[in-house]
C-alpha cells in the first residue's frame, strides 16, 4: 500500500511503502524511517448491541437488511465531498480489513450539481491492502479535475503511476443521456462526491485471487485478461462480507490546511456477488439486494421495509433521512475565521433526475424534477453561543408584531424565511454580505454549488430544518406504514482561522472538520 501525500517538497513524501514484506524478507523504507505495525480488532459493542435488539425483535438477521454502521466498515462507502477549488487536492483512500478474501470494489466519481458520473473503475483489494487516489485539478480554474495514484493495488483499466485520469463530461454534456440544464463545461467536474460499492470477495486459491495478490515487492500481477473480464471475474467471486472503510482529506499545501473525514459506511447492502465490466454506471446505490433499512430513532431500533416502492433509493435513503441537521459556525473577524457547510444528498438522483424518472413528476421527499436547478426548502435557524436568535425587531408596544421583543408572553413561535438547496451537493457559506464573495463562492471551500447565509453572530450553533420546507418533506411509508420526515442528508462543517499576527515564516492557518449531528422524526406510523 502506498499512502499518496501532496507534494510537501520533501525528497521522500510522495509515496512510502508501509507493506509487510512476504516471505520473511525486509522491506526497504523510504529515507530510512522504520515503521511499526499494528493491528486493531474491530469494536463490535455496537454491533452486539444491534443484533441482540434484532433478535429480540425477532428480526431474522442484520445481513438481511442494509445499515449505516456506526463503527465505520461496510460494502459500501459514501465520500460526501471532494474538490479541487482554491488549489485544493482532495486525498482519498479506502482499506480493506479482511485478512483472508480480496474484494472487488466499483469506485464512482459523481459531479455535485446532479450526481453524473465523471469516472468510474473497479479496483481490486488484497487481503490487508489499501488503495489510495488523489484529485487534483488537471490545468488551472477553468480546467477539470481528475484522479491521480502511485499505488500498485490492481485497477481496471489500469492507471500509469502519477499521470491523472481527467473526469468526463459525457454523461451531461448530451454525450450519453440528456442534458439537466446545468453547466456542460469540464469545470462542472470540479467537485462533488464519490462512492465505493464492494462488488464481491474474491477467495483464496482462485485464478483472480493470484493475480491481484501483492508479491514480496509489493506488486500484484494486475493480469488484464481476468481483471478486465467481468465474466471470467464473477465465475471466481462470491457474496461480499463488507470490512471496507475509507477516508477523505481536502489539503491545501500552500494554504496549509488539512480537512480530514472518515467515509459514511452502509452494510448489508449486497447478499450476492454484482460484478460489472468497468465503465458501467451498475451496481449503483439503487441496486440493493434487500428492501429493508434498518434505523435508529430516540434508541428505538426500525425495520423499515421498502419492498412496494418504485423508482428511488428508499432503503438507502432512509439510512440517511434526517428532520434536521446541527451543527456550529465560526465567523470571528479577529481571527480571519470562516466556515462552510457540506450538505449532500447522496440519493437525490435516483428522485428528480429525468435519466431516472422521465418526465417526473419528483419521488418524494424531494419535490422538484432537476432542469437547472432542483430546489428544496430548508429552515435555517441560528443562534450565538448565548442563547440569542434572530427575532424581529420592529417593536411597537401598542401594537406588538407576534414573536417580536416587546409581544406579550407567551409569544408564539417566530417564522424563519425558508431557504432552497438546490443541488444535490450543496456548501453553505455564512459569510458577511459585504464580502464581494458572498453568493458565489463559499468562503472556505471556494465552492460554486453555494449559497451564502449571513451570519447572525461571530460564533454559535444552527438548526438547519429539513423536514418543514415546502410543506412537509417525508418519504413514502415503509410497509408498517411508518413515515420518515425531512430528507436524505450527509455532510460536516469546515472552518478556517488565520493568525495575522504570528511572525514571517510560521504557519497561520487553523483549520477543522466536524460531521453533522441529526434527528429523526416520524409523520405517521410506528416510530419507536
Amino acid at each position: 500500500m502506498a499512502l499518496l501525500l501532496p507534494d510537501l517538497g520533501l525528497a521522500c513524501a510522495v509515496s512510502i511503502d508501509f507493506r509487510p514484506v512476504q516471505g520473511g524478507g525486509k522491506s526497504k523504507k523510504p529515507c530510512g524511517q522504520k515503521f511499526r505495525s499494528v493491528a486493531m480488532k474491530k469494536n463490535s459493542l455496537t454491533m452486539a448491541v444491534v443484533a441482540g435488539i434484532a433478535g429480540v425483535a425477532g428480526f431474522a438477521s442484520l445481513a438481511s437488511a442494509v445499515e449505516l454502521n456506526p463503527d465505520g466498515l461496510g460494502q459500501v462507502l459514501i465520500y460526501p465531498y471532494f474538490t479541487v477549488n482554491k488549489s485544493q487536492d482532495t486525498l482519498v483512500s479506502v482499506v480493506n480489513t479482511d485478512d483472508v478474501n480480496a474484494k472487488i470494489v466499483k469506485v464512482r466519481f459523481l459531479e455535485g450539481y446532479n450526481s453524473r458520473e465523471v469516472l468510474d473503475f473497479n479496483l481490486y483489494l488484497s487481503p490487508n491492502d489499501v488503495w489510495t487516489g488523489s484529485v487534483v485539478q488537471l490545468t488551472d480554474a477553468t480546467g477539470g479535475a481528475g484522479i491521480k495514484t502511485f499505488d500498485n493495488s490492481c485497477t481496471y483499466p489500469l492507471f500509469k503511476a502519477g499521470v491523472p485520469q481527467a473526469f468526463r463530461t459525457y454523461t451531461f454534456d448530451g454525450t450519453i443521456g440528456p442534458k439537466d440544464g446545468a453547466p456542460t463545461s469540464i469545470t462542472r467536474t470540479r467537485e462533488g462526491y464519490l462512492e465505493m460499492i464492494q462488488m464481491g470477495d474474491i477467495p483464496p486459491n482462485t485464478n483472480l485471487f493470484d493475480t491481484v495478490l501483492h508479491d514480496s515487492t509489493g506488486h500484484p500481477e494486475c493480469d488484464t485478461s481476468l481483471i478486465g473480464n467481468a465474466v471470467v471475474a464473477n465465475a471466481d467471486v462470491v457474496a461480499p462480507t463488507g470490512t471496507l472503510f475509507g477516508s477523505g482529506a481536502i489539503v491545501n499545501v500552500g494554504q496549509g490546511t488539512f480537512f480530514g473525514y472518515n467515509a459514511d459506511a452502509i452494510d448489508g447492502f449486497f447478499l450476492a456477488p454484482h460484478v460489472t465490466q468497468s465503465g458501467s454506471t451498475l451496481p449503483s446505490l439503487q441496486n440493493y439486494d434487500s428492501t429493508i433499512a434498518y434505523v435508529f430513532n430516540a434508541g428505538a431500533l426500525l425495520s423499515l421495509d421498502y419492498a412496494a416502492s418504485v423508482g428511488g433509493a428508499d432503503p438507502v435513503s432512509a439510512l440517511y433521512q434526517s428532520d434536521t441537521l446541527y451543527n456550529e459556525y465560526l465567523t470571528v473577524a479577529g481571527l480571519g475565521a470562516a466556515t462552510d457547510w457540506v450538505v449532500t444528498f447522496p440519493t437525490k438522483r435516483f428522485y428528480v433526475d429525468p435519466f431516472y424518472v422521465g418526465a417526473g413528476p419528483a419521488i418524494v421527499p424531494f419535490v422538484q424534477v432537476f432542469n437547472k436547478v432542483s430546489n428544496v426548502e430548508v429552515i435555517l435557524q441560528q443562534y450565538d453561543q448565548e442563547e440569542q436568535t434572530i427575532i424581529p425587531q420592529d417593536c411597537d408596544p401598542a401594537n406588538p408584531t407576534p414573536g417580536s421583543d416587546c409581544d406579550w408572553s407567551p409569544s408564539p413561535p417566530v417564522d424563519v424565511e425558508p431557504s432552497s438547496l438546490p443541488y444535490e451537493v450543496n456548501v453553505i457559506s455564512y459569510l458577511d454580505p459585504a464580502d464581494p464573495n458572498a453568493g458565489n463562492t463559499s468562503g472556505v471551500l471556494g465552492s460554486k454549488l453555494t449559497f451564502n447565509v449571513p451570519p447572525f453572530a461571530s460564533a454559535g450553533w444552527i438548526r438547519l430544518d429539513l423536514a418543514s420546507g415546502n410543506s412537509g418533506h417525508a418519504m413514502r411509508a415503509a410497509a408498517n406504514g411508518t413515515v420518515l420526515r425531512g430528507l436524505p442528508a450527509t455532510g460536516f462543517e469546515v472552518y478556517n482561522v488565520i493568525n495575522s499576527n504570528v511572525s514571517g515564516g510560521v504557519m497561520a492557518n487553523y483549520s477543522g472538520l466536524f460531521r453533522h449531528r441529526a434527528s429523526r422524526s416520524c409523520a405517521a406510523g410506528p416510530c419507536s
